[in-house]
């Protein structure tokens, strides 16, 4: 029972440990345990750099040491119930901020700070792609 119990702690450990995102054509997926977010670059309306992520209430995830994660609300739109899914793997470090068309927001970084810089140019380019005319 030892065992079972210390190998579902590694495996639980290793699927929350960072996120694990996946970029294709039309999407930007993010899992990390058991919180899973898509974005289609087509309802993207903004991307920018924030040090900080607005005052918000956790209603489901978890904070540890630098990490941040699940589905948080901010005290400002309490009223609207707007949910906004946070995938941070560290809060000392710059946060991508996603605002969608319909004005949701999803916030993102890896751990390494360089990986975090690639994905912003990597949303602003699909988001200058988006904006050109065709």
């Amino acid at each position: 029972m030892i065992v079972l119990t210390v190998i579902a702690s590694i495996i639980a450990f290793t699927a929350h440990y960072k996120n694990w995102t996946k970029i294709k054509p039309d999407k930007f997926q993010v899992l990390s345990g058991i919180y899973y977010h898509e974005l289609n670059y087509s309802n993207l309306d903004s991307v920018q750099f924030v040090e900080r992520i607005p005052p918000m209430e956790r209603l489901s995830g978890f904070s540890a040491f630098e990490t941040g994660k699940g589905i948080y609300q901010e005290f400002k739109d309490s009223l609207t119930d707007k949910k906004v899914p946070v995938f941070i793997d560290n809060f000392s470090s710059q946060k991508i901020r996603l605002v969608k068309k319909d004005s949701s927001q999803f916030f993102i970084n890896l751990k390494d700070s360089l990986e975090t810089e690639e994905l912003f140019l990597f949303f602003q380019s699909k988001l200058q792609e988006m904006d050109s005319p065709n």
